[in-house]
Parts: structure tokens; C-alpha cells; sequence
């Protein structure tokens, strides 16, 4: 073991490191990048400066997980859970990823949905140190200046949000910026992106919400959302600086802008940049899956279905659209898929010529109107007989007990997704949907359910639709290979590599998704459907294509243990991660 006394002996090999070396002392432990904690080796200790900075005793990484998990059990607040959780990764970032995918069934609820969400609500109250960049309507003329203090420069995927439409909470301006970190979170957990290649972003216009803007907490400009066209300018400079600064293959993800902006911005955006709408395209995939998933268990394909939303949004248009573009694959018209497809919003069911406004996209779900109007959703129920009724208006428990009964008595095999979110905005529990029907429904959540035991002794296992199962694994795919555009069509195959990763026995328990803890498997084999779709269609920058794509990817992928980090952190040559014999 080395000694001061060695040190002194040879002081040229010390020296030699010390020059390797980009910090030294006690930055390196405030850094969540390069801390390892009581991690760090005698040898490392003496090198970096940090000999008697820290307790004697040299930890595994192993006995720093048990601690954090240990820490975590005692606390029963969920809130407070997610302070905690997130505090780590503002000390320890490897420590922080390693406990997370170890225990990605019960932590992604907290570090995402649906505990983000009352974090989101409550940002400004519990706020500890930034995360991201923050640009507001005041910055237009400066983005690019805003980017430059970034400090790092290979970004290769930015999560930006307005927070206007923060899940089923609405308007809570940058207090939203929880999201895109929380999305990053998943980025790096479910597909090993580097977190460090990731950037959240939340763009401040102000916010509508007479709460916050009463708030003396509030961390925005206290004034109404702009709705000038400075607004769409400021969006036009952000995008343009992002591409500038980082390439034009920088993938950019939008997240929870408001229904009318997220259409406007996809349709205006997606062939001009590398950009995908998640609230849009990766709702709509998972949804797709949960539907391809129900199809191998009734034996009954999707273009035999009739589908009434709840909802007539960003989410609901994502999802119809692209069960369309699955039925134009098994060979029926646009026009036929589209009749097969129905949407009741705050002001009813969707029909030519109905009093209340409907949007120019939502043109294609607009119906005759029917023989006899629909007041209630159970009204529409009973009178579109639909299979299957798919949630997502973010307005509280509408699949009511009278409302599944009748799905109960249309079908034999109910297929019931309450996919909004958090879940006190679930249009119904697992509990409510497999109870009432007799466990006869095919259930899907947006938010977690525990398993439901019928009195009978049946157990189900709710899946829960989770965005995670595609956004990190299209994500992976498109960062790896350069691409430079994403269409639907990439959803769609998205959605089957995910359907296909479902086995029969977990169908019997009720599942309609892999099971949470294999998400880092799910998100490779999804990224590498997606990367074959990407070559075949010549879409990919990355040549020569790689003959082995499951060992490339996973090559790739960001590693949370200490030792894969140290030469590249702190510039040491390979050889100098271990000081010789002495």
C-alpha cells in the first residue's frame, strides 16, 4: 500500500500525474461528473489531492448503492423521495444512473410520471440548483450567445419544453422544466445515451396561470404567454442556434407545448430538422404497441376494431394517426381507417356540422353526425359500440363504472387504456377496469398500477403505456447513426419492435408491455429495429453499416461504473490509471 513516504520516494511519478491531471482537491468532489465519493482509491486520493479529505474507508460503488437504497426506504413521501433522488445526481451522477436502472420499477415514478408532476408543481419551492438552459422571450436576438455558456459542447439530443401543457396539469411555465430533465434522466437509464451529450431546455414566455404568477416563488417572467409572432420567431432562432452550435443532425425533442403550437411546430419543423414531437409520435407509439399486444391476444387484427377517444389532443391525434398508417399497412384505405376512428372532447363527439369550433387537424376524425347525439361519453359508448376506448383528455376518472360495464357487455374482450397522466388525472384504476369487467379487459395505464387480485385468486399485471418503452430507444438509434430526420413511419416500426418483445406468458398475466425492469433491453432492441428501418431506407450517416448491430450499440452505450469514466475525466493516459508497484 502507498504511504506519504512513497510518495516522497518518487516523486516523479507523482508530479507526472499531477500534469495529466484537469482538477485537483476538493472541485473534484462537488463535481457530480467526476465525484465518486468514499469511492476513490488510496492511489487516486494521493494523486488528485484528496488524501484526507475524505474518511479513510474506501467504498464500493456496490455499498454506495445500498446506502442511497437504504436512505430511500425510510422516506414515505414521494415528493420528498424525488428531492432526494435528484440530490444525488447533483452529487454523484454514476452512483445516480446505477441505482436508477437497478431500480428502474420503482424509481422511474419518481424521477417521471406521475411524482414529476407534483415536483413540476412545486419547482420553484423546492428548487436546489439549475438544470439545463433557460431562454425567455426577453433573450430573442441572444440564443446562440445563451447556448455558448453551456458548458458541454457535443449535445447531440435537446428536450425543450414552453410549459404550456405540462401532462395533465396545464400551464406551469418553467416550472415544466422538470420534464425535459426528467426525460434526459431516461434518455441516459433506458438507452445508455451519455448524459452529458443531452440537453433540457425550457423556453419562458410567460404563463397564464394566476397562481404562479401570484407565486413569489415562481422562477419565470411574471406575464401573460406572448402570442405575437415574437414567439415564433423566438422558437425559429432557437432552432436554428441549436443546429448551428451542435450540427444539423442534433436530434430535438418537444415536449408538452400547447395542443395548437405542437402540430404547428411538427408540421413546421420535422422535414427541415431532426425533430420528433413526443407528446405526438411517442404516445402515439406506445399506444400502437398496447394495441398490437391486445391484437395477438384476442386474435382479432386492428383494422376489425372501432376506436373512440377520449380526448381529441395532441395525444389522441398522435395515436389515431398512426393506427391509420398501421391499417394502410395491412391493406385498407386511409379513408376506411379513418372511419374506424371516433373522438369525444369537452364538447362532445366530433361530426360535421356540430356547433362547437373543431380544429383544422382534427378534420380527418370528423364524422356525419350520428342518428341521435351523444350528451356523455357513456352516451357514445352505447352508441358507437366501439372495442376499444383509449384515454387521453387528462380530465380526471370519466371511465366511470357505468362507462366500463358497457364496454363490459359490448365486448367479450374490452380493450380499456386510461393513458393520461399524472394518475390522479387516469380516467379509471387497473383495479376499477379488471374488477368490473372480470378481469376480461385489455388494460393499459399511462400512470403505474399496482397488480389486481380478483376474488377468484387471479392476478393481473397492468401495463403501463409508458412513453419510456420509445423515445429513448428511437433516440439511441437516431444519435448513433446520424440521421437527420425522423418521420412517422419510424414510430410505427417503434411501436412493433416493442409489440414483439412481449411474450406469450407475460399476455397471460395481462401485460401488454415488457416488464419495466428489462427497459435498457427493450429501449437496444427497439434502437435496433429502428437502425435496420434507417438503413433500408438509406436514412442513416453511419457508414459502413455495422454487420453486428447488437454489439456496435451496445459499445456505445454510457456505463455507470467508476472505473470506464477515470482515464477520460480526468485526461490520464490508460496507462496511468494505476500507479506502478513501489
Amino acid at each position: 500500500m502507498l504511504s506519504r513516504l512513497n510518495l516522497a520516494v518518487r516523486p516523479c511519478v507523482y508530479m507526472c500525474r499531477c500534469v495529466h491531471t484537469k482538477e485537483k482537491g476538493k472541485p473534484l468532489m462537488l463535481s457530480p461528473r467526476t465525484n465518486k465519493g468514499m469511492a476513490f482509491t488510496l492511489e487516486e486520493r494521493q494523486i488528485l489531492g484528496l488524501h484526507g479529505l475524505l474518511p479513510p474507508k474506501i467504498e464500493t460503488q456496490d455499498i454506495q448503492a445500498m446506502r442511497f437504497k437504504k436512505n430511500l426506504e425510510k422516506i414515505e413521501d414521494p415528493l420528498t423521495k424525488y428531492i432526494y433522488v435528484m440530490g444525488i445526481q447533483e452529487r454523484n451522477e454514476r452512483l445516480f444512473y446505477r441505482v436508477l436502472l437497478d431500480n428502474i420499477e420503482e424509481l422511474m415514478p419518481i424521477v417521471y410520471t406521475p411524482t414529476v408532476g407534483l415536483a413540476c408543481s412545486q419547482y420553484g419551492h423546492i428548487f436546489r440548483r439549475p438544470k439545463g438552459v433557460f431562454i425567455s422571450i426577453l433573450d430573442k436576438g441572444h440564443i446562440r450567445s445563451i447556448l455558448d455558456n453551456w458548458p458541454d459542447t457535443d449535445v447531440k439530443a435537446v428536450v425543450v419544453t414552453d410549459g404550456e401543457r405540462i401532462l395533465g396539469l396545464g400551464d406551469l411555465g418553467v416550472y415544466g422544466m422538470g420534464i425535459p430533465v426528467g426525460k434526459m434522466c431516461l434518455y441516459t437509464t433506458c438507452a445508455g445515451i451519455d448524459p452529458h451529450s443531452c440537453l433540457p431546455v425550457c423556453i419562458d414566455v410567460g404563463t397564464n396561470n394566476e397562481k404562479l404568477l401570484q407565486d413569489p416563488f415562481y422562477m419565470g417572467l411574471y406575464q401573460k404567454r406572448d402570442r405575437s409572432n415574437r414567439y415564433d420567431e423566438l422558437i425559429d432562432e432557437f432552432m436554428e442556434a441549436v443546429v448551428s452550435k451542435y450540427g444539423r443532425n442534433t436530434l430535438i425533442q418537444f415536449e408538452d407545448f400547447g395542443n395548437h403550437n405542437a402540430f404547428r411546430f411538427l408540421r413546421k419543423y420535422k422535414d427541415k430538422y431532426c425533430t420528433f414531437n413526443d407528446d405526438i409520435q411517442g404516445t402515439a407509439a406506445v399506444a400502437l404497441a398496447g394495441l398490437l399486444s391486445a391484437q395477438r391476444v384476442i386474435n382479432k387484427p386492428i383494422t376489425e376494431h372501432k376506436y373512440l377517444f377520449l380526448g381529441a389532443g395532441e395525444a389522441a391525434l398522435g395515436i389515431a394517426d398512426l393506427i391509420v398508417m398501421a391499417m394502410k399497412e395491412s391493406g385498407i384505405s386511409e379513408k376506411e381507417a379513418q372511419k374506424k376512428i371516433w373522438m369525444f372532447d369537452m364538447h362532445g363527439l366530433l361530426y360535421e356540422g356540430r356547433s362547437k369550433p373543431i380544429e383544422s387537424h382534427q378534420q380527418a376524425y370528423v364524422h356525419p353526425a350520428p342518428d341521435q347525439l351523444a350528451e356523455t361519453f357513456l352516451d357514445a359508448v352505447n352508441l358507437l359500440r366501439p372495442t376499444a376506448i383509449i384515454g387521453v383528455a387528462g380530465a380526471g376518472r370519466l371511465f366511470t363504472k357505468e362507462v366500463i360495464c358497457a364496454m363490459s357487455s359490448i365486448n367479450e374482450r374490452p380493450i380499456i387504456f386510461a393513458l393520461s397522466n399524472p394518475t390522479a388525472k387516469a380516467e379509471c384504476t387497473a383495479e376499477e377496469a379488471y374488477t368490473l369487467t372480470e378481469g376480461r379487459c385489455l388494460f393499459a395505464s399511462g400512470s403505474p398500477f399496482d397488480p389486481v387480485t380478483l376474488p377468484d385468486g387471479r392476478v393481473f399485471q397492468p401495463g403501463q403505456g409508458n412513453n419510456a418503452y420509445i423515445f429513448p430507444g428511437v433516440a439511441l438509434a437516431v444519435i448513433l447513426l446520424g440521421v437527420r430526420n425522423i418521420s412517422d413511419q419510424v414510430f410505427l416500426e417503434a411501436a412493433k419492435a416493442l409489440a414483439e418483445q412481449v411474450t406469450n406468458d407475460e399476455l397471460a398475466q395481462g401485460r401488454l408491455y415488457p416488464p419495466l425492469c428489462n427497459i435498457r433491453e427493450v429501449s437496444i432492441c427497439t434502437a435496433i429495429k429502428v437502425a435496420e428501418f434507417f438503413y433500408s431506407n438509406n436514412l442513416a450517416f453511419e457508414y459502413p453499416e455495422p454487420k453486428d448491430k447488437v454489439k456496435y450499440f451496445l459499445s456505445k452505450l454510457w456505463k455507470t461504473d467508476y472505473e470506464s469514466f477515470l482515464p477520460d475525466v480526468y485526461n490520464w493516459p490508460e496507462s496511468a490509471t494505476k500507479l506502478p508497484d513501489l
